[in-house]
């Protein structure tokens, strides 16, 4: 049955990977508005490890936003079900959610949907903000503004 633990093998290699592909997503798409990942502003909406729910353990939004962290980018997070990130194993954040408002929305370089929560306004967000890396596919319905929205 060699094929159902390669199988899992390769799940998991793609699973590790995924931060860096959205990594990439985002300084592609910064590049393109002239901007650099280095000293830019950037939003991630859901940490959670999943959607609707309140466990953060494994996310792979933590993965990411130390990545960005490391690339000189200013991160911040939005997360309704996450109020606040603690310390793990893995991680050392220690921050509080930011409430979503237009002018905060207006004021990054970029949004990027981490965790796709039934919660958020994906219509209102994309109107809002200059830039949104969707990795879950969260904006597929809309129809305004798709330039705005990058997939990852």
């Amino acid at each position: 049955y060699d094929f159902a633990t390669r199988f899992i093998q390769l799940a998991g290699e793609i699973n590790v990977s995924m931060p860096i592909y959205v990594v990439q997503r985002t300084q592609e798409a910064l590049n393109n508005r002239q901007l650099s990942l280095k000293g830019s502003s950037l939003l991630i909406l859901g940490m959670a490890y999943k959607k609707n729910v309140d466990d953060d353990r494994e996310s792979p939004g933590y993965v990411v936003m130390k990545m960005l962290i490391d690339a000189g980018a200013t991160v911040i997070y939005n997360d309704p079900w996450i109020p606040n990130l603690k310390p793990t194993r893995k991680h050392n954040f220690t921050m509080e959610s930011i409430p979503l408002s237009a002018q905060l929305l207006a004021s990054i370089d970029a949004v990027i949907i981490i965790t796709d929560h039934d919660d958020y306004d994906y219509k209102w967000i994309v109107q809002q903000a200059p830039l949104v890396i969707d990795t879950r596919n969260a904006t597929r319905n809309l129809t305004n503004n798709r330039e705005k929205i990058i997939k990852a």
